[in-house]
């Protein structure tokens, strides 16, 4: 078997997480930038100042991906970057920078696809409630605009959010990313409505400002239970999970951001759990927010797992020396059959797998290569199980391997590394891993080389 004509494989990147040059050329803080300058935030004091100080070397960077043989290259926008603070003045040389970044990738042969936020709100606007500001939407529409003015002439592709079960979810409500607050129901509800609102308002300002046809979506991530079975009950009780609306932590799932933005209402799960107490919008709003998209992005790692995991056990999908990652998260390759095949049958739009990848115990060896079999073998058998999906006839139009190359993982600093390109960083040396040549080959020949093993 071979992948999709025009298959777009890619790797995936986050401003805040490869650029470093925190406060250069007229960039001010995003929130990542304030609370990682606070101590207890982040492993061993770390921040992403420097990080793989990728403004300063993307020219180098996409020489190695175009080595690779990337068709497509997913990267963010830095909001604080571009209007630094968050609204009024453009700052030029930040603008600059993307638009020479996507002019190297087009260059290379490389198409860029655009994430307009992930998760480095400015923190000016955080000064002035953030998400909980009922202007938030009216913010994020006029960046949107700023963005598609400049460089919708040669970016096909754009994505409003990455994750908000992440930034709103973890950030908001839970208290374990930036900004760290924890927040009540209420105020949760109030902060979904204007996320539903800004996504609408973004997808409306991309596509009367699109200087060409252009391709939107957003890019959750989300709970995927992984059936007990194969049989049609255990299926659909697994499907049944993975769009269930939980009390305690409704923005972790899939349903919650995706159903009004995909489907035009709220789930019945939703509407049992709040009732009256839900968003309401006139039918004018509910249009904007649901306004038909072009691709469901989605970032996929592992099969949810209920929480507590009990003490004396392990959670699901796990057993006695079963396989790990450097994170402890489970290798379960069935999710990324499970995962597009729910979400196609639910949303109706084609899969794009925005993030996919493993944190790995990578080193530059004594010959100075970086030999990452586990890495490679993780990716053989999630991308066999990706293309068991698409012979079953689910449409997936790409896969974007996170990372393109080690960074800051967030609250976790350095430590973990996803890249297929490694970083030293002390000497910002870069190295393609085994895992980069890999692909490589993979790319080459459009997925056939994932079936050269005689059980494949």
């Amino acid at each position: 078997m071979t992948f999709p004509e025009n298959f777009l494989w890619g790797a995936s990147s986050a401003a805040y997480q490869i650029e470093g040059a925190w406060n250069a050329d007229g960039k001010k803080d995003s929130i990542w930038d304030h609370f990682s300058h606070e101590p207890g935030h982040i492993a061993h004091g770390e921040t992403g100042d420097v990080a793989c100080d990728h403004y300063h070397r993307f020219r180098e960077d996409v020489a190695l991906m175009k080595q690779i043989g990337l068709k497509s290259y997913r990267f963010s926008v830095s909001w604080p970057r571009v209007i630094p603070d968050g609204t009024g003045e453009v700052n030029e040389q930040g603008l600059q920078f993307y638009s020479d970044l996507v002019d190297a990738l087009l260059e290379a042969g490389i198409e860029p696809l655009i994430t307009l936020y992930h998760w480095d709100l400015p923190q000016a606007l955080y000064e002035k409630g953030g998400w909980k500001n009922p202007e938030s939407p009216a913010w994020f529409e006029a960046y949107a605009r700023v963005i598609a003015r400049r460089l919708s002439d040669r970016v096909r592709y754009f994505m409003t959010f990455n994750e908000p079960q992440i930034f709103i979810g973890l950030g908001l409500q839970i208290g374990a990313m930036a900004p760290f607050e924890q927040n009540d129901t209420d105020t949760m509800l109030a902060i979904s409505r204007n996320f539903y609102l800004a996504h609408g308002q973004a997808v409306s300002a991309l596509r009367q400002e699109a200087r060409q046809p252009l391709k939107i979506g957003m890019a959750p991530t989300g709970d995927v239970y992984l059936p007990k079975s194969g049989t049609p009950e255990d299926v659909e009780e697994a499907r049944r999970a993975s769009f269930a609306v939980d009390a305690g932590a409704f923005t972790l799932g899939n349903s919650w951001w995706a159903d009004p933005i995909f489907l035009g209402h709220f789930s019945e799960d939703a509407e049992a759990l709040f009732g009256d107490r839900l968003p309401r919008f006139t039918p004018e709003e509910w249009a904007l927010i649901a306004q038909p998209l072009d691709f469901y992005g989605f970032n996929v790692y592992q099969g949810t797992t209920h929480y507590p995991v009990p003490a004396d056990g392990y959670p699901d999908y796990a057993y006695q020396g079963s396989p790990r990652t450097t994170l402890d998260w489970n290798v379960t390759p069935e999710v990324m059959y499970y995962a597009p095949k729910f979400l196609y049958e639910r949303y109706h739009l084609p899969i794009m797998i925005t993030e996919n990848g493993m944190a790995g115990m990578d080193w530059v060896s004594l010959d100075g290569h970086v030999h990452d079999m586990q890495r490679m073998d993780f990716l053989h058998r999630y991308l066999l199980s990706l293309g068991k999906a698409i012979q079953d006839g689910i449409p997936v139009i790409g896969y974007h391997h996170w990372s393109i190359m080690d960074n800051l993982e967030w609250c976790r600093g350095y430590d973990p590394r996803f890249g297929m390109i490694y970083v030293d960083y002390r000497t910002q040396k870069r190295t393609l891993k085994d895992s980069a040549l890999w692909y490589a080959d993979v790319i080459r020949t459009n997925g056939k080389s994932l079936y050269a093993l005689s059980d494949c």
